[in-house]
């Protein structure tokens, strides 16, 4: 059950409300923007073609545009009135596709530029955590000349160390030993400048998405993952059938809510909007939750979480899509 104010009834009954209210012509000529030039590239085209494929069954005038393949400077000549981000990763979730569809006066979903840039930055997203209270795994930047010794002394093992920058547990390695440090940080380091290593938290492995913005803002259904043996890397998150999500988790109410509470403050404190998800480790030994990362910019893909959350509260994939179109509606003659 979402986290949700007195008399204003479920998140999805609202959002079946506003559909029911609204014209899909008054969104106009709609640009989903896929693929991209990130190392997600291959996931954003199966979350836009999905997408895509959404909006056109809802009647809506979409189409796909690809700046992995396109100058993303043509988009001023496709006369888009709004577009859905469908990009993950670096040049799609980092704001600067933001910035760009900021100069062109394009409403889009997701975060605004500073909680994007922010949010993709594994190190700033941390800082700002820890300066508002908020619990997440100790954690150091690692370079070439880090002393490993002295990095498994502050951080201890296992440690999990991955690009800074990147999501999809890209160049993630989970480390045991401390000689298995350099190859690690020689793996993310191919894929980014930046490199973190943080605590590894022992225990359930759970996600909460969040939608709308500021006071108005909340969280879905949490959902727990069991990847088979632990190991929720890129293949169990997008194409193998063994992982198993459970929403509801099967965890006390108290468990859900907290974890709830936990990734809206997350969200808030970047100054997230329109949709994200909160990542989670619930610790076996203390019940703690600690937080991992924020997605501003989801999967939409047949194996996502965000649809999955929202179909537990009763709204199906397409009706997500075009609701969160929908919310570009805010950003038409305001500062995004």
């Amino acid at each position: 059950m979402s986290k949700l104010s007195p008399g204003l009834g479920t998140w999805g009954d609202r959002v079946k409300s506003e559909l029911s209210k609204l014209d899909v012509k008054s969104l106009g000529r709609v640009g989903v923007l896929l693929g991209g030039r990130s190392g997600e590239r291959e996931i954003s085209l199966m979350s836009g073609n999905g997408v895509l494929e959404a909006l056109l069954s809802k009647g809506v005038d979409a189409h796909a545009f690809d700046p992995g393949l396109r100058c993303p400077t043509e988009l001023a000549k496709e006369k888009f009135d709004r577009v859905f981000i469908s990009l993950h990763g670096r040049y799609g979730e980092d704001g600067t596709i933001q910035g760009l569809l900021e100069l062109l006066n394009l409403p889009y979903t997701g975060s605004g530029v500073l909680a994007s840039a922010l949010s993709i930055d594994k190190i700033a997203t941390k800082q700002i955590w820890l300066s508002n209270g908020l619990s997440t795994p100790d954690f150091e930047e690692l370079t070439a000349a880090s002393d490993w010794n002295t990095v498994v002394k502050k951080l201890g093992l296992p440690l999990i160390v991955k690009p800074a920058h990147e999501g999809s547990s890209l160049g993630l390695t989970k480390v045991t030993s401390v000689d298995e440090l350099p190859g690690a940080y020689q793996l993310a380091a191919s894929l980014d400048k930046k490199v973190i290593a943080e605590t590894c938290i022992v225990g359930d492995e759970l996600t909460c998405p969040l939608v709308g913005q500021g006071d108005t803002a909340e969280a879905l259904p949490v959902i727990k993952i069991i990847p088979p043996q632990a190991n929720y890397d890129f293949h169990h998150k997008y194409f193998s059938n063994e992982t198993q999500y459970l929403c509801p988790t099967g965890l006390a109410p108290e468990v859900n809510e907290h974890v709830q509470e936990l990734a809206l403050a997350a969200y808030k404190a970047l100054g997230c909007r329109t949709w994200g998800r909160a990542d989670v480790m619930l610790d076996q030994k203390t019940g703690k939750p600690y937080l991992l990362e924020m997605n501003t910019s989801p999967g939409m893909t047949s194996h996502s979480l965000v649809p999955m959350a929202a179909k537990a509260a009763d709204i199906e994939y397409a009706d997500l899509v075009l609701w969160l179109l929908k919310q570009t509606l805010q950003q038409e003659g305001a500062a995004a």
